[in-house]
């Protein structure tokens, strides 16, 4: 069964079947193969419940949150800031660029966006001032991949979905582990340049005047932030009223910028509706899919047949991210998610691991898919926002970071209480 679940599943994969398509083909031939009742049948309720729930909201909110961000013109003035603050340091304006993917990942919520918006700030500067192009670009590919890990993370909502887990627990627990990547990167960036200098640029120097003057540019993304996710915490909205909150102070931000007109608004909206409309008919197909597996049985003979092994749970776990980084090589990072997590997620809880904890392993490890080729898109975004040179460039330049990232995930095995700290002093 689960042989033919596998190739079934690659075989679509393969043929470039879009994933939402991919995943009921598969539900519905499995339920074919396996199954006694027709459970294709229960698919009108299992949409319908799907798609009248109430935080499935707030991904088009987030989402159109980053687009009016995006178009009003505020990352420009953050990376002013994050230049004038952090260009001195060994690396310059790669730090920049890390910092300022990190602030606006705080209020996008989405890798690809983050990636593209400050590389387009970003890429004149790193050419204009004499930078390792590699280095330089991987700082935006991996930067960008913080969307996921820090909140309001859209990923992170469809984890909690997809596992029945409180997605303000989940944002408490990507807060530290997003502020030490960032910081981890940073590192890495620091100890490159240390050994080869000449990879570092041409450093800025700005007064402390300038410096102080520029932190008028941090407002903006500092206040969504504060007013998405303060919000939450306070007890005052869900994460999809909060999202909503955003949205308005978005407008309200871009219309103080006088970036706010008709057509801008229209761009925005426009993309939302194509973003948010792949990511919930992947959402619905795969709800479909999780239900027919339950159904014949799948999750629980994997579990059982893993469990069978007699392996200990940190060795299960080495196999489960060892598959994600395999796999990370050649899926998209929301269909890894979708068709992944109902059957990973409910084999480690039977293990111990707490599922607030395996959700920010599992955004870190999508993180690594974002920047591992031949499928990591943030890779491709970079360099079509460069539209020039070799796809190469970025790809090593990427490479240190990935192993970054894994320091992270040997970090949090060691001390999972950078990940579960912050949800145990609020719940």
């Amino acid at each position: 069964m689960l042989v033919n679940a596998a190739l079934i599943l690659l075989i679509l994969l393969a043929l470039s079947v879009p994933v939402a398509a991919t995943m009921g083909v598969l539900g519905l031939a499995l339920d074919q193969m396996y199954s006694m009742l027709p459970l294709y049948k229960a698919s009108g309720e299992i949409f319908w419940s799907t798609n009248t729930d109430f935080l499935l909201v707030a991904i088009p909110m987030f989402v159109l949150l980053g687009e009016i961000m995006l178009r009003a013109g505020m990352a420009e003035r953050l990376y002013d800031a994050m230049e004038k603050w952090m260009g001195w340091l060994p690396g310059g304006l790669m730090h920049a660029n890390i910092g300022a993917c990190a602030a606006f990942s705080a209020t996008s919520g989405s890798s690809v966006a983050t990636a593209a918006t400050v590389g387009t700030v970003a890429i004149p500067q790193g050419e204009r001032y004499a930078y390792a192009q590699p280095l330089f670009l991987g700082t935006l590919a991996a930067g960008g991949t913080l969307g996921i890990l820090i909140p309001p993370s859209i990923n992170m909502i469809i984890y909690g979905m997809l596992t029945d887990t409180s997605v303000p627990q989940l944002y408490l627990a990507g807060f530290l582990p997003g502020i030490l990547l960032a910081l981890i990167f940073g590192l890495t960036v620091f100890l490159i340049c240390l050994v080869r200098p000449g990879w570092g640029g041409r450093r800025q120097k700005s007064s402390w005047s300038a410096r102080m003057r520029s932190l008028k540019n941090l407002l903006p993304p500092l206040a969504i932030f504060l007013i998405v996710v303060g919000s939450i915490y306070a007890g005052i909205a869900t994460p999809t009223e909060a999202a909503g909150v955003g949205v308005m102070a978005a407008i309200i931000l871009a219309a103080l910028y006088r970036s706010l007109s008709l057509d801008m608004l229209r761009e925005a909206i426009e993309g939302t509706v194509r973003t948010s409309s792949m990511v919930i008919l992947i959402i619905l197909a795969a709800y479909f899919l999780n239900f027919v597996l339950a159904a014949i049985g799948l999750t629980d003979k994997l579990t059982s047949l893993v469990l069978s092994q007699g392996w200990t749970p940190l060795q299960t776990f080495a196999a489960v991210v060892l598959f994600y980084l395999i796999l990370g090589c050649f899926l998209e990072t929301l269909s890894m998610m979708v068709t992944t997590i109902p059957i990973t997620a409910p084999l480690m809880i039977e293990l111990g691991f707490s599922p607030v904890w395996y959700g920010i392993v599992v955004m870190v490890l999508l993180e690594m898919a974002l920047i591992t080729p031949p499928v990591g898109l943030n890779l491709y975004v970079v360099q079509g926002v460069r539209s020039r040179g070799s796809l190469n460039q970025v790809l090593i330049g990427a490479m240190p970071f990935v192993v970054a990232m894994i320091a992270l995930i040997i970090g949090l095995v060691l001390f999972p209480e950078i990940a579960t700290w912050l949800p145990e002093q609020f719940y």
